[in-house]
């Protein structure tokens, strides 16, 4: 088992956060909090890696397209008239492709972040996935409204700002996904490792 400070999380500064300037502010945000930033990288995703990044199964969609539709019942809208069915798994695919058109529509920034109980603590720090759902003092509740209903109205994905890995184990999958056999950086931050 490696030392608690040793945890290490995937968070991508996605399109949105680096079209509106605010590559510097978040990672301010975790070095402030005395996480690390052990690797870091502006790039531009193609749609096969937004694709492997994904999950493709049919629950994972299907999911998806049931996040849309109770959107969907709590505004009173019809999918039918909107996305042309009201079926979970088809909405998911929708959806699915709104997230690669998003992703691949400019720059991100790739970065593992390291420290104590870093998975929880970088998802505390990002804000729940809604933005509009968000605290002040978030990322997304200070620099995102965005909502469900907006962005399905406007058949797009939600902008969020990030993306943060919700478990070790995502978090191992993704670091390794993205980064591949790289290693992070290692150093001592003065205050934080001492």
């Amino acid at each position: 088992m490696n030392h608690p400070r040793e945890e290490k999380t995937f968070l991508m500064i996605k399109p949105d956060g680096v079209r509106k300037g605010l590559i510097g502010e978040i990672i301010k945000r975790f070095e402030q909090r005395g996480l690390k930033i052990v690797a870091l990288e502006m790039f531009h995703p193609d749609k096969k890696q937004i694709d492997e990044h994904y999950p493709k199964d049919k629950k994972w969609i299907s999911r998806i397209g049931d996040k849309t539709l109770a959107t969907y019942q709590k505004y009173n809208i019809d999918p039918k008239k909107v996305l042309g069915t009201n079926n979970n798994h088809e909405i998911g695919k929708i959806v699915r492709k709104w997230l690669f058109e998003y992703l691949t529509s400019a720059p991100s920034v790739k970065i593992i972040v390291q420290g104590i109980h870093a998975v929880d603590v970088v998802r505390k720090i990002t804000g729940p996935t809604m933005p509009y759902l968000a605290d002040m003092g978030t990322i997304r509740g200070d620099f995102s409204i965005d909502s469900p209903a907006l962005a399905n109205s406007e058949k797009r994905a939600i902008m969020n700002l990030v993306h943060a890995s919700e478990t070790q184990e995502e978090a191992l999958h993704e670091i390794k996904f993205w980064f591949d056999d790289r290693s992070p950086f290692g150093y001592k931050r003065f205050g934080v490792d001492e």
